[in-house]
């Protein structure tokens, strides 16, 4: 079984900054690619940034220059430096691991989100 588990979210003012961590664990044979989407409410869920397991990132136009998105291979985690943040970034932000587990199986799991509130 294979979980997905986001920390990190929480109120910042406009400007602040947050870091956003997930963690995939349980039986992973390997990891392909994590990202992170984000559901504001009212809206559809939107794909802010994605990085493989060979590096290649991809960001949504809303977030380049201001979110940077890294990973720890070893660990199976991935992170999200927020930076600049604005009050359109207020949202639900989940995070999604397509990995092949144990079974060799081969799904994207998704974590349970994380609150992110920009406001003054």
């Amino acid at each position: 079984q294979v979980q997905v588990v986001e920390s990190g979210g929480g109120l910042v003012q406009p400007g602040g900054s947050l870091r956003l961590s997930c963690a995939a664990s349980g039986s992973i044979f390997s990891v392909y690619a994590m990202a992170w989407h984000r559901q504001a409410p009212g809206k559809q869920r939107e794909l802010v940034a994605t990085r493989t397991s060979s590096g290649s990132t991809n960001y949504a136009d809303s977030v380049k220059g201001r979110f940077t998105i890294s990973r720890d291979n070893a660990k199976s985690t991935v992170y999200l430096q927020m930076d600049n943040l604005k009050p359109e970034d207020t949202a639900v932000y989940y995070c999604a691991a397509d990995l092949r587990d144990g079974l060799m199986r081969r799904y994207i799991h998704w974590g349970q989100g994380t609150q992110v509130t920009v406001s003054s």
